[in-house]
């Protein structure tokens, strides 16, 4: 059934939503621990390595009469790694230089430093190729005397960024995989666990279309024998004539609600039909309203047709008379006396027809408005009980409309009316 899949579907998708949650907020701890272990490490590699050449300047300034081989004192322990020691009068002094490709970014960058001692920072530079270089860079003060230096270490790790780039990229991917069988797996539990419900639910919908077939025919039987009482014409007492019109009334509740039960019963096993033929919705309106006036005459409530123009449609002729009669009993119901209900078609084309059915009612609340077309639904259930209501009858005419391919909808305001309005198909193939 359609409510079984569709239950089925939103189950693996709240599972696959809570999946790509845990795997994105996994992706995302991994990738800022991967980023911060690696800035970590380059980060104490600098600060070892402007340490190293500070130590280095600072005992030649000392020893000025030193001969210093200064490949043995200033040699990178790696290639990427690099220096720039200017004096007070930023003067270069000394360095270790960066690559071709990025000797004027760090130079123009140190020209424009404005950061703390010890400090370190990373620089992104995109050149003319549009190649991303990314480089670390701290500073250290080289004091000896009365001389100032200024010491700028960095180092190349546009290699370390762009392979943390990837492995993220390679997370997000193996964690989309996994979201997907994730889901597949999600899907096939979600069938498997609404087994149970499905097979206690078919018998549900077994033993509803049993039983109403079954009392169908005891219904009609008492029927007819009330019918044979009051025809009677031995029968004069006036309370036994009134018990006899209250049975009838009540058997013919029964026989309604039988009757709507077993259309339940076949829509949800695929048994009902349609007769589709060649009709004008416009003359099956006017019937309808033909019908109901006099049940809303009694009510002293205005029952009137607006736009009615020809309006051919194919469809099947008693399914969309029950259809309207079911909208406009209902409308009739719970509008109060000296209120109106008014069956307007609202447009017609080469593609579909659409009417409403107004009326100047009680209205429904806005939390209730997408539950009137459940079975067994009543918005007021005292009120319904009075009316004869059963909570049926907008289940019903959904099923006619979703029998047609057509669309039903409501619209309400509590105090001010409501509105049903049914969009029908003009050339529904037979």
């Amino acid at each position: 059934m359609e409510i079984f899949g569709r239950s089925r579907r939103q189950l693996a998708f709240a599972y696959a939503l809570i999946m790509s949650l845990f795997l994105a907020l996994i992706i995302f701890v991994v990738h800022m621990a991967m980023n911060w272990s690696m800035f970590s490490e380059q980060a104490q590699e600098l600060s070892d390595a402007a340490n190293g050449v500070a130590e280095t300047q600072t005992f030649y300034l000392q020893n000025p009469s030193l001969t210093i081989d200064e490949n043995r004192y200033y040699k990178s322990v790696n290639d990427r790694l690099f220096f720039y020691i200017f004096n007070d009068n930023k003067q270069l002094i000394r360095f270790e230089r960066a690559s071709f490709r990025l000797e004027q970014f760090v130079l123009d960058t140190i020209e424009s430093w404005s950061i703390d001692e010890g400090e370190v920072e990373v620089f992104q530079h995109t050149n003319e190729t549009g190649q991303l270089s990314t480089v670390m860079m701290t500073s250290k003060k080289i004091v000896s005397d009365k001389t100032v230096q200024t010491l700028y270490v960095g180092k190349d790790v546009t290699a370390l960024y762009s392979g943390l780039q990837k492995a993220t990229y390679a997370q997000i991917v193996l964690g989309f995989v996994a979201l997907l069988i994730a889901s597949a797996i999600g899907y096939y539990m979600a069938g498997r666990a609404l087994v149970p419900l499905k097979e206690a639910y078919d018998k549900q919908k077994q033993f509803a279309a049993d039983a109403s077939h079954e009392l169908r025919t005891p219904l009609s039987v008492v029927m007819a024998s009330a019918d044979l009482l009051l025809a009677d014409p031995s029968i004069e007492n006036p309370f036994l004539r009134q018990v006899l019109e209250d049975l009838k009334s009540e058997v013919k509740k029964m026989t309604n609600l039988v009757s709507d039960l077993l259309m339940v019963a076949r829509s949800d096993n695929n048994a009902l039909k349609v007769k589709i033929q060649r009709l004008d919705l416009t003359e099956i309106l006017k019937q309808v309203i033909r019908t109901m006036t006099p049940i809303a005459e009694k009510k002293n409530i205005r029952l009137a047709g607006e736009n009615f123009i020809k309006a051919p449609i194919n469809a099947d002729e008693q399914k969309i008379k029950q259809l309207a009669i079911i909208l406009v009993d209902n409308a009739i119901k719970y509008t109060p006396e000296d209120g109106a209900v008014l069956v307007r078609l609202e447009s017609v084309s080469n593609t579909r027809v659409v009417f409403a059915v107004m009326d100047s009612g009680i209205g429904i609340a806005p939390e209730d408005l997408d539950k009137v077309f459940e079975r067994f639904y009543r918005v007021d259930k005292a009120r319904s009980r009075e009316m004869g209501g059963n909570g049926l009858g907008l289940a019903i005419a959904s099923e006619i409309v979703k029998l047609h391919e057509g669309k039903i909808s409501v619209a309400s305001k509590l105090g001010e009316g409501t509105k049903f309005t049914v969009e029908l198909k003009t050339n529904l193939k037979k």
